[in-house]
């Protein structure tokens, strides 16, 4: 009787082998699909129920970038938003597409949550140094070269400082920048404001503290069309020239306006989301959780594979 089971094993073990490599083969996808909610809120119930967490498909530290999509993606966030609640469409869609990504929320205050989550109330060189510390952790973590940013509004001048005055440059390849405030939120009309407060004998410094709420945002003064921290960082001009630039705006953004977003250059792709679709609607935050502005960012990142960018109704805060 052993003998004859001895006989059958051989057999037997093979089938079991042949049957385990088949279920696994069939039963194992090549990756995790995450859900993709197109919306620029899509984050926020993920921070209400893990806060400080991260989204489905970020933050993935023994993630290792494949040879389709060798550099790691970064997200920068916006003007009180975070890791989570400014990002809840982008982290979940470029993990699909094989990406690693990460996201982090700098800049916040030292309080309590939920208003530790509202990053990007800091100065923008102090929130540019966190960046700086987190490029070079994914880095040692997935071996890469570079990394990619996507940035909404306020993360375009912390990343931009972070390239050009932090050495930078050298660490970022492909810079994908939503509603970027290039030359400063508002531009030429807060001189206009500026002006006006001289000849009420009110300081530049104080027009903008009051117009920015610069007590609690500290960052909000820096971001002003014509503010001394906007004259400084585009003195040398406003793009590092070894960086690759793709700037996307809306003609409903309430203080980005394509005239301060759209800087053209020889290493910058300028796209106004309304050219061949009017229907676009989206407004300054609607353009981060657009699906119409996801493709256009997904093209400037992998820019030999493009893919049709779709075009339908996308309302004003939300998108979709």
């Amino acid at each position: 009787m052993r003998g004859a089971l001895r006989r059958r094993s051989p057999g037997s073990l093979l089938i079991l082998t042949i049957l385990a490599a088949l279920w696994t083969s069939v039963s194992a996808p090549a990756q995790a699909q995450y859900p993709v909610t197109y919306n620029f809120f899509a984050g926020i119930p993920y921070e209400l129920t893990n806060p400080g967490g991260s989204l489905p498909g970020a933050n993935d530290w023994s993630c290792e970038p494949t040879a389709a999509h060798p550099n790691p993606v970064i997200l920068l966030h916006g003007t009180a938003g975070g890791a989570q609640t400014n990002w809840g469409a982008y982290a979940p869609l470029l993990a699909n597409e094989g990406y690693c990504v990460f996201a982090l929320t700098y800049g916040s205050l030292e309080v309590p949550w939920p208003l530790s989550a509202m990053g990007g109330m800091k100065p923008l060189p102090t929130s540019a140094a966190q960046v700086g510390a987190f490029v070079d952790r994914v880095l040692a973590a997935t071996g890469a070269g570079r990394v990619d940013f996507i940035a909404h509004s306020q993360g375009n001048a912390v990343g931009n400082y972070y390239v050009k005055r932090l050495g930078g440059a050298g660490k970022v390849d492909k810079f994908v920048g939503i509603a970027p405030p290039w030359l400063g939120i508002f531009g030429d009309q807060m001189n206009v404001i500026r002006s006006f407060g001289r000849q009420l004998g009110v300081d530049a410094d104080s027009v903008d503290n009051l117009a920015a709420g610069g007590v609690i945002c500290q960052a909000c003064p820096q971001m002003l069309g014509g503010s001394e921290f906007v004259n400084d960082l585009n003195a040398d001009g406003v793009y590092a020239p070894s960086v690759t630039y793709t700037n996307i705006a809306t003609t409903y953004d309430e203080g980005v306006f394509p005239s301060v977003a759209l800087v053209p250059a020889p290493n910058a792709t300028n796209i106004l989301v309304q050219d061949g679709c009017p229907t676009d609607f989206s407004d300054h935050m609607a353009i981060a959780g657009s699906s119409r502005t996801a493709a256009f960012a997904l093209n400037a990142l992998d820019p030999t594979h493009p893919r049709n960018v779709p075009c339908g109704l996308i309302p004003p805060l939300t998108g979709s």
